[in-house]
């Protein structure tokens, strides 16, 4: 089978690990040949990291745009070379919805619904525009109940609607297991052996909320260090909230890191401090460190981290403080979040999404 799979880059991001992750592993199928679309590419880390596994062929339409109608029409050509096209993301999804539209081609379409909402399902055009676009994918992949749940009020499909199949996400829990950690003082000038890092891997935009992981650190002590791995349009918004606040010492931001299990095997409380998710894999790999997962109380974490890690309400730093202080005093609650974290975790090994993606591939066809 020949399957393409089309995203909007390869920039930080859950859905773009995933794809760097298992299009290798669909590759290793023996009856599977996949290649990958990108709206737009410009030598990303994640694209480096794909491009340096050589597994399928990589194609892209530009180098800055997405949000350019144009591309449903270059996205045309591709849908009668292939058996299956796998969309992830907006626009993604609507350039390639419409390409379907104005093709004849009988391809069989496939999309992923990364989260558990978004800015389009509160205006009354996109409802309608949506569940136009939808309606040209044969299956919808959705990745945890809450969007499992979710995307079929926006629709108004029924709860038993086959056109949806729920498939976890997945990481590499062995390649978790056996990463090697990095001296802390080779992360960061401003860390060394007494500090106390709390990491957050995710990009910089709204929906993360960096600022209440800032915001915390006034009630916690001088020696810890509130680490971001990741980039996005809020990043310099929060290089200026940090110094306002007097924290600009004891704030890292790393950028984009490619050695992200390495740094989770490094630091000594991992973070996540969204308004929402889909199921976050930065959640799943936080889970799976070895160290205690500290996450709010939202949709697509709250459902994956309760009764393993613990919750916070969201935008809530006192909390968040009140958290870390009783970790850092409470070595047995420690060791028990950790291994109930390890446990979760396991129960999302992507080894288990494959196998699963690749029989809605061999259902389909």
């Amino acid at each position: 089978m020949k399957i393409l799979h089309i995203a909007n880059s390869l920039q930080t991001g859950g859905a773009e690990k995933l794809l760097i992750e298992s299009i290798p592993r669909l590759n290793d199928k023996e009856h599977l040949n996949v290649d990958l679309l990108l709206l737009s590419a410009d030598d990303e880390p994640f694209l480096k990291v794909l491009r340096s596994k050589q597994s399928g062929q990589i194609f892209s339409l530009s180098k800055k745009q997405i949000y350019n109608p144009f591309f449903i029409f270059k996205i045309r050509p591709f849908l009668k070379k292939y058996d299956i096209v796998h969309v992830h993301l907006f626009p993604s999804l609507y350039w390639a919805g419409f390409a379907k539209l104005f093709s004849t081609s009988k391809v069989k379409m496939v999309y992923t619904e990364h989260n558990t909402t978004n800015r389009r399902r509160e205006i009354t055009l996109f409802k309608y525009l949506d569940r136009f676009v939808y309606s040209m994918f044969d299956k919808i992949i959705t990745i945890s109940p809450d969007v499992d749940k979710n995307i079929k009020s926006h629709l108004g499909a029924k709860s038993d609607d086959d056109k949806f199949l729920k498939i976890p996400n997945g990481v590499d829990i062995s390649a978790i297991n056996e990463a090697q950690p990095i001296n802390k003082a080779d992360i960061s000038p401003l860390f060394n052996n007494d500090s106390t890092i709390l990491l957050q891997v995710s990009s910089f935009t709204a929906q993360k909320d960096q600022k209440t992981v800032i915001k915390a650190l006034h009630n916690l002590p001088k020696n810890v260090i509130a680490c971001f791995a990741g980039d996005g349009p809020l990043k310099k918004e929060c290089e200026v909230y940090a110094k306002e606040l007097g924290l600009s010492d004891r704030v890292v931001f790393l950028g984009i890191r490619t050695d992200v299990v390495r740094l989770l095997k490094s630091v000594d409380y991992v973070l996540l401090s969204s308004y929402f998710e889909g199921l976050s894999l930065a959640s799943i790999e936080g889970m799976a460190s070895g160290k205690p997962f500290i996450a709010t109380n939202v949709p697509g974490l709250g459902d994956i981290v309760e009764g393993a890690g613990i919750l916070f309400p969201v935008n809530n730093s006192e909390i968040l403080s009140q958290i870390v202080k009783e970790l850092m005093l409470d070595k047995s609650l420690c060791a028990k979040v950790i291994e109930s974290c390890k446990a979760r975790a396991a129960e999302y090994d992507i080894t288990l999404m494959i196998n699963k993606i690749n029989t809605l591939y061999s259902n389909l066809i």
